[in-house]
């Protein structure tokens, strides 16, 4: 299938970044660190302040250093960034590419493609480090942990995870930024210093799932249904929309009916509220299985995260909703080893803990007017 196609690159070196504030302060890092070729590509990208420093003053300060930078940002993801701000890279000398624009003046402009966006969060540093994950470059990251959920979420702690990858794996990843680049029509970009030889690092084994769905690739998806059905003994899944396909559902479903311990970590608060009622209406046909549901309440879920019998992890861009398996290109990394699952299953543990645990009484004793609200928001999911 599509998924074999992708490399199983042994010798890879993970370092799991188990929060926002991990995530930034690696990334900034990581730009700050760059001698010769920094490449971004996110869905959101905003001048995020981190420390006292601003991403595009850094930026700005290694073009002035020499370093190439080439950005990548989602139009729709990036619609409230100003456009001084991409003004102001411009000028210093980086090349922009704005994915899918909504201005019919644009090149990149199809109507047709509108809904499909760049749902990617890739950082790039030298071809020797790259970070993916569920991080944008977003002001949501600046919020300091809280005691409960604002009314309003980008005010809210944003529960999410990245990955640092060295090693082999990083050459995959850069491919996958110069092929997206490529395919949307982007200024040629030199691939001089993007490709230096990579040693073993580490002792992880990843293959990277770049999922583009619009060129038949669901690899994500194939790569989780082929692990949940050699799931044995406990599966645990972070995501920040939960509005599966019928077939995505029902994995989960059959894997508990096996007796697979199945534990998914839900937003139970969200910036997309209908996506939180489109869930629950799910919520009877899972727990009626075994599966254990736990809602975050204290802030907004937005990790995609999972691990599956100690050996076997994803860490990236896709939610196990619609949007991601039909419209978004998305990069998760697939990692094979102990090491990774045991801390990414340690991080999952500790945020079930802060969250709370939905039984199958408390689901059937909802109100009326919560169910008629999953169900509109259970149809309205299908065009989402």
């Amino acid at each position: 299938g599509p998924v074999s196609r992708c490399p199983l690159n042994p010798g890879t070196r993970v370092t799991l970044l188990p929060s926002g504030a991990a995530a930034l302060d690696a990334i900034f890092a990581a730009i700050e660190g760059a001698r010769s070729y920094l490449q971004l590509e996110y869905y959101e990208f905003e001048d995020v302040h981190w420390n006292g420093r601003s991403v595009v003053d850094l930026l700005v300060q290694r073009l002035g250093a020499g370093v190439r930078v080439a950005l990548c940002y989602d139009a729709a993801g990036s619609s409230y960034t100003a456009a001084s701000v991409f003004e102001r890279l411009q000028r210093a000398g980086a090349v922009l590419l704005d994915f899918h624009p909504f201005n019919p003046f644009r090149k990149q402009f199809n109507p047709l493609r509108l809904n499909d966006r760049d749902h990617r969060k890739i950082l790039l540093a030298d071809g020797r480090l790259a970070i993916i994950g569920g991080v944008n470059l977003s002001l949501v990251y600046e919020n300091p942990p809280s005691g409960g959920a604002p009314p309003d979420a980008s005010k809210a702690f944003w529960y999410d995870c990245a990955a640092c990858i060295e090693g082999p794996a990083v050459a995959a990843i850069q491919e996958l930024f110069f092929r997206n680049w490529h395919h949307q029509g982007g200024a040629t970009l030199s691939r001089e210093g993007a490709f230096p030889p990579l040693e073993p690092l580490g002792t992880e084994i990843v293959r990277v799932d770049g999922s583009a769905p619009r060129q038949h690739r669901q690899l994500y998806f194939e790569s989780l249904k082929s692990a949940l059905h050699s799931a044995r003994r406990h599966v645990l899944l972070a995501t920040g929309y939960f509005v599966p396909t019928f077939r995505q559902w029902q994995l989960l479903a059959k894997a508990a009916e096996r007796g697979v311990a199945i534990d998914l970590l839900l937003a139970g608060y969200s910036d997309i509220p209908s996506c939180v009622r489109a869930a629950r209406a799910l919520y009877g046909r899972l727990l009626e299985r075994g599966v254990r549901i736990h809602e975050m309440n204290r802030g907004m879920m937005h990790a995609k995260v999972a691990t599956i019998d100690g050996v076997w992890s994803a860490i990236g861009s896709s939610n196990l909703d619609r949007r991601s398996y039909l419209y978004n290109n998305e990069i998760d990394a697939i990692v094979f080893g102990r090491d990774t699952a045991g801390e990414i299953e340690a991080m999952l543990r500790g945020w079930i803990a802060q969250a709370d645990t939905v039984t199958l009484a408390e689901w059937r004793n909802r109100s009326n007017a919560e169910r008629a609200g999953e169900l509109l928001s259970r149809v309205w999911s299908r065009y989402m």
